[in-house]
Parts: structure tokens; C-alpha cells; sequence
């Protein structure tokens, strides 16, 4: 059998690049090299570009995503998405690999745009019955009324960019005085921001997969942040905890593993997701999914692979063997 040329895409053109790449490099290590011809394509503000090993770095051919090395013309079975943020968590890189009829590991380009948009996800569940924080929602350009949000969420509350993962353009305000500076750090992220109730509660993170044909929760991860929450700090310099298994209740393990089973059935998803959640009340609230979630070593899905008992090379094989006969 000859072997699957596949790309692994990391970089983006979000505030992420730096973690997408640590992803797409880890995907790149574990890869079985006797069944995958690996190629780390790199895709950046800057350029597309391959960085093979064994070469120095090749232009992408954007009207047909292939390289050319040795005047040999290299075409991809795949593409392994790592990349966080835009383009490659919204829609726009699935929407352009599927024009090209080339598959990929992530969810496709509706499910993308969807997912990426905080505010319009939490609005279709809802309507599943999932509970979520109260939201309030900003258009740059709107006038802002600060009584009006405090008498909405309450305070403390949460201001996020609409469109920017979970890690950039995110503030938690307490006081109402503080609210417009943080609406402006939002706002530098994205055109659009929603300012959520906070929840008091355990935080956790849910990974789901499509494992051999069965979609299946992995095991849940508590969050435990050094910082006032789960910030970029706390996700990617060592400012958390984060304890797999969590050290909730068999039921509330159970409960949540549901919930974020149903909202990956809900939404159509594909490959590695992760949801977030707090249990507050004693229920698991939906905060958001990513439909592209790191994957370094350190990330939370690698960490809830392991206690599963599932190897790195392993998930990411079925992801690839996933699309491919999709």
C-alpha cells in the first residue's frame, strides 16, 4: 500500500500562531511515518510555505494547495488542521479545501463559522437545551450603555471578542467604571464582542471524538487557574492546574461527558473538539467548543488521551483515517 501524503497546517493569522504551531509540530512527531509521507505546511500572514525536512522551505501552490520539490509536483490525500483561530477554526481554509475536493480533519466550513462565532453557537443550543450564561451582545459602532449590560449580566461579568478563540481579547470586569476599557481590549481582537454573567462553579474541559465510527467523551479535565481565570497565561505558561480525571461527582462526570456529546451531535463536528463548561448549580453550563483544540503535549485533549488510554500516534491516525473515508 503506498503511502498518504498529508499536510499538516498550523500558523493562522490570529494572536494563536505561536500555540498552532507547538500542535502542528506535535501532529508532525507522532504521525506513523510508515503509513504518512508527513509535509508541515506553514500558514501565515507572511506567506504558505512547506518546511520538509529533508529541504529548505517550498511555496504552496494556492490554486491547488500542492507543492513542487525536485520538479516533482506533490499533491496532499489530506490535510491534519492545527490551526487555531482564522482561518483554520472559522471556516475559511475548510470552505477553500473543499472547493479543491481535498479532506481535512476538522469540522466543515458551516460547522467552522458557527462554532468560531460564540454568540450565534450559544443561541442554536440554547435552543438544544443547554444551558449557558446570560449574554449581551456588542457591535463595534454601538453605543455603549453600561447600566444596561450590568442590569443584563450582572457583575462580575465576562467581555470576550466574538471571533477570537478563548484566549485573546478577554477581561473580567467587576466594577461597571472598568466596563468600557475592557469592551476597547475585546475590540482590538474582533468587530464583534459578547459580554457574559459570570458563573460561579467548577470549570472543566470535555474533549469528544468520533473513535473508530463511535462519537465518545474522553475523560473530563478540571481547571484550575492561578489567575483570576482561565486566561492566555493560565492555558500556556503554566499559570493552572489542570487535573484528568476532574475531581467531580461520577454523576456530574457522566452528566457533562452527555452534554458535550450532545452539543458535537447538535452542531455536526468532526475530528478533535473540545467543550467547556461550568458546573453551576450543580449543571453543566456551556461556555464555548473549539473545533480545533491544541495538541501539544501539555494541551488538555493530549492530557485526556493518555488517561484514556489513547495513544497520540493513535488519535491521530483516527482522525486522518476519519476523513479520509468520510
Amino acid at each position: 500500500m503506498s503511502k498518504k501524503n498529508i499536510a499538516v497546517i498550523m500558523g493562522g493569522f490570529s494572536s494563536e500562531v505561536a500555540i498552532s504551531m507547538l500542535s502542528g509540530n506535535t501532529v508532525c512527531k507522532y504521525l506513523d511515518t510508515s503509513k504518512y509521507t508527513v509535509y508541515p505546511i506553514s500558514i501565515i500572514k507572511e506567506g504558505w510555505f512547506c518546511s520538509h525536512s529533508d529541504h529548505k522551505p517550498f511555496p504552496v501552490d494556492k490554486s491547488d494547495f500542492s507543492i513542487t520539490i525536485d520538479g516533482t509536483k506533490i499533491k496532499f490525500d489530506c490535510v491534519f488542521n492545527t490551526i487555531h483561530g482564522t482561518p483554520g477554526e472559522d471556516g475559511t481554509f475548510q470552505a477553500y479545501l473543499q472547493l479543491l475536493g481535498i479532506p481535512q480533519t476538522a469540522c466543515d466550513y458551516y460547522e467552522a463559522a458557527l462554532t468560531f462565532n460564540k454568540r450565534d453557537c450559544i443561541s442554536v443550543l440554547s435552543a438544544y437545551g443547554i444551558k449557558t450564561a446570560t449574554n449581551y451582545f456588542l457591535n463595534k459602532g454601538d453605543i455603549i450603555n453600561t447600566s444596561e449590560i450590568v442590569a443584563k449580566v450582572g457583575l462580575p461579568c465576562f467581555v470576550k471578542a466574538n471571533k477570537a478563540g478563548s484566549s485573546f481579547g478577554v477581561s473580567k470586569v467587576y466594577e461597571e467604571d472598568a466596563l468600557e476599557a475592557a469592551i476597547a481590549i475585546s475590540f482590538k481582537e474582533d468587530d464583534e464582542i459578547i459580554i457574559e454573567s459570570f458563573l460561579e462553579g467548577t470549570e472543566v474541559s470535555v474533549g469528544v471524538i468520533n473513535y473508530h465510527g463511535k462519537i465518545q467523551a474522553l475523560p473530563v479535565t478540571e481547571i484550575v487557574s492561578d489567575n483570576d481565570f482561565f486566561d492566555y497565561e493560565a492555558k500556556y505558561a503554566g499559570k493552572s492546574q489542570e487535573i484528568t480525571p476532574a475531581r467531580i461527582s461520577e454523576e456530574q462526570t457522566s452528566a457533562v461527558q452527555r452534554e458535550a456529546e450532545k452539543v458535537f451531535k447538535v452542531l455536526k463536528l468532526k475530528g478533535l473538539t473540545r467543550a467547556e463548561f461550568i458546573f453551576h448549580n450543580g449543571e453543566p453550563h456551556f461556555l464555548e467548543v473549539n473545533t480545533t483544540p491544541g495538541l501539544s503535549p501539555a494541551s488538555i485533549i493530549p492530557q485526556q488521551a493518555k488517561v484514556a488510554g489513547i495513544s497520540l500516534a493513535d488519535l491521530f491516525d483516527n482522525v486522518i483515517e476519519q476523513a479520509l473515508n468520510q
